[in-house]
This record gives C-alpha cells, sequence and structure tokens, in this order.
C-alpha cells in the first residue's frame, strides 16, 4: 500500500526529472525490449513508470504534469491515473455532500435569521439597504442575510465626550466682559431614537462635539469672568449648555440626549495668570475691608436702635406719671454724676453743707515710717 509520505517522496523524485523505481538503463531484469512490439531496437529497456499513462515511453522519469493527468479515471480504489479522494458515504451507499450543504444552508440561516437584543439595547433593520423596522429588546426573527441585515446598539449606556479631549490643550473662550478664560468640560450623552441616531447624522460625535462647543460659547458670552470661577456660576452655565445642546440637537432630529454638562476646569489664560492672581488677593483685601464695615455699621445700628427702645419705654412711664418720672430721672441723674467726683453735698439743718471726707480719710491713714538717717 503507497502512504502518504511515498506519494509526497514520489512527486519530488518526478519533479527532479528522476524515477522512483530507479535508472531505466540499468535495470534489464523484466525481460527484453524486443520481445514486446515492433522497432524492438530503439525500445527502452526496463519496468513501466506507474505515474506515466499507457504507451510506447512508459518506462521515462515522470513529470508533475503526468502525475496529475488523468487524476480522475480508475474506479473507486485507485488506478494507473492516481488516487481518487472520496468523502465518507452514508450507510446507504450515499455521499455525505448533499447533507454537508444542507447543514451549512440551515446554519447561516439560523445565525442571519436569529437576533437576542438586550435589554438595554435596540436593533434597526434595513431591508436591502433600507431602514424598515426598529427591534426592542428580546429575541427578534428577521429576513437572512443579505436581504435584511440587524444593527445592534446600547441606547441607555451613558456616553462621554471630553472638551478638549487632551487635559494639556487650552481652549479659550471670550466672556461677556472682554475677558478670557480657558474651559474644559464633560459632556454626558446616551441614544434617545436609534433610527434618528443612525440614519439622521453622518458622524454623530461630531455632531455632539460641535454642538457643545457652540452652546458652550454662547452661554459664556452672557456671564462675567468671576461667575465662571464661582460654583453658582458654574451651575448656571453647566444648566444652559445642556438646554441649549438639547435644542440644537432635537432641531436636527439626531436623536441623542444631553444627560448632563459639567465644567472641569475654568482659569484664567496662562500668560496673565499672576496678574489676575493679583487682581483676586486685591479683591479679597476689599471683601474682608467691606465686611469689617458693614459688621461696624451693623453694631452702631444695633445699640442706637436698643436706645431708642429704651427711650420709648422711659417715655411710656413718663406719660403716665411725669411728676414722678422726671424727680426719679433727676436723682438718678444726679447719682451718675457725683458717683465720679471726690465731693460730698448733705443738705441737713445744723451740718455743714460741704464735708470734705477725703480729705479726712488720708489724715486718717496711718503714715509710713521716716527713713533712718546717717545709719541711725
Amino acid at each position: 500500500m503507497t502512504t502518504i509520505g511515498d506519494f509526497a517522496k514520489n512527486i519530488g523524485l518526478a519533479m527532479a526529472g528522476k524515477s522512483p523505481w530507479g535508472d531505466k538503463s540499468s535495470d534489464s531484469g523484466s525481460g527484453s525490449s524486443s520481445s514486446n512490439g515492433a522497432g524492438g531496437g530503439d525500445k527502452p529497456k526496463g519496468p513501466r513508470n506507474p505515474w506515466l499513462p499507457g504507451g510506447d515511453d512508459a518506462s521515462r522519469s515522470a513529470k508533475i504534469e503526468d502525475i496529475f493527468k488523468n487524476r480522475g479515471g480508475g474506479g473507486g480504489g485507485g488506478g494507473p491515473g492516481g488516487p481518487n479522494f472520496r468523502l465518507p458515504e452514508r450507510p446507504g451507499g450515499k455521499s455525505w455532500l448533499p447533507v454537508a450543504i444542507v447543514a451549512i444552508v440551515i446554519a447561516g440561516l439560523a445565525t442571519t435569521s436569529l437576533h437576542l437584543v438586550a435589554a438595554q439595547e435596540q436593533a434597526v433593520v434595513k431591508t436591502l439597504g433600507g431602514y424598515t423596522r426598529t427591534l426592542s429588546p428580546g429575541l427578534h426573527l428577521s429576513a437572512p442575510y443579505p436581504i435584511e441585515t440587524v444593527d445592534i446598539e446600547d441606547v441607555q449606556g451613558v456616553r462621554t465626550v471630553r472638551i478638549p479631549e487632551s487635559g494639556q490643550e487650552v481652549k479659550l473662550i471670550l466672556t461677556g466682559d472682554q475677558n478670557l478664560v480657558d474651559l474644559s468640560y464633560i459632556v454626558r450623552w446616551n441614544i434617545k431614537d436609534l433610527a434618528d441616531f443612525k440614519f439622521r447624522l453622518v458622524e454623530p460625535i461630531e455632531t455632539v462635539n460641535e454642538a457643545a462647543e457652540a452652546a458652550m460659547r454662547a452661554a459664556i458670552a452672557e456671564k462675567e469672568l468671576n461667575e465662571t470661577f464661582t460654583g453658582q456660576g458654574r451651575a448656571s452655565i453647566e444648566l444652559e449648555v445642556r438646554e441649549r445642546m438639547q435644542a440644537t440637537l432635537d432641531g436636527y432630529e439626531a436623536g441623542i440626549r444631553v444627560l448632563g454638562v459639567e465644567v472641569e476646569k475654568a482659569d484664567p489664560p496662562a500668560q496673565v495668570v499672576d496678574a489676575f492672581r493679583d487682581v483676586q488677593v486685591a479683591e479679597q483685601n476689599a471683601d474682608a475691608l467691606r465686611n469689617q464695615a458693614q459688621g461696624y455699621a451693623q453694631q452702631v445700628l444695633a445699640n442706637a436702635q436698643g436706645e431708642a427702645e429704651a427711650f420709648d419705654k422711659v417715655y411710656a412711664e413718663y406719660r403716665l406719671a411725669p411728676e414722678v418720672t422726671r424727680q426719679r430721672m433727676y436723682y438718678e441723674t444726679m447719682e451718675r454724676i457725683l458717683s465720679q467726683t471726690d465731693k460730698t453735698v448733705i443738705e441737713a439743718d445744723g451740718v455743714t453743707p460741704y464735708l470734705p471726707l477725703p480729705e479726712l480719710r488720708r489724715r486718717s491713714a496711718p503714715q509710713p515710717a521716716p527713713l533712718n538717717q546717717g545709719g541711725q
């Protein structure tokens, strides 16, 4: 039996111009050529080459063309024409080729006709290249490819766009007070209508970028520079940009929903950052002094209001008993004034009107001992 290795070896010998059965001139054991036909003197001697078709020159070296010549003839077991390669036969003697073809067709139909759409996804169906319908989540059946093609997209996943794309880039925007601010921000969005998203826009991502930049420039142009640095100002800018973007994309029927805008950085240009910091420090100092002045003003106002309320209460009592209130006020006033002097005034008969009590008190106090003089 000829093996595949022997077969390959014989092919190599044939391509090299050599016979796999040896040299035809040196082999004479198989009989003389003169006994097998006419013209016996010129007929080559040696065994017949099995790789060549029948003929007078059957013992010459085989060529690659001779090996594959008449390969298909010779029945089921292989013959002069070369080996036959066949698929395994079924038990009934029939070929498995029709069954294999049918299986391949069924597998292709199942692969291109059954579609499983996940919960967060939707799919658009194109019939001969034109949009026909949108598939919701679930298992769906369609015509096989290429009659119908199905494109599945995630419609609930959040997608982000960063402007500018690299954090090192500078995006200068002009404010309403004619200043420049370096802004970087993020836009988050998802798909609202898959059919519009697929067939209304050629470049949806680029459209989102351009709509975001236009909306941001329009919003910053209405704000002053200081508003872009405060938290409240940024929140207002983010809300305005989101609303402007959504209105623009809805006008395009882009099928995109803008979920939010987040300002990551709002700084002055690098060329004037030092001067800008000096201005900020001066503004902070001014705010501190302004706050101190307001605090002092509030304190003075509170004291004045307290004194006015006290006077109103005294006046209300005075209206009820004017004479008594007047006398009490006189006594309180004299007590407050005389308590700050060293004189005591007594109004009584037989008593000196003026009594120098502080002087008497000093005289009655013990005197310090005099210092010794001369060491005595």
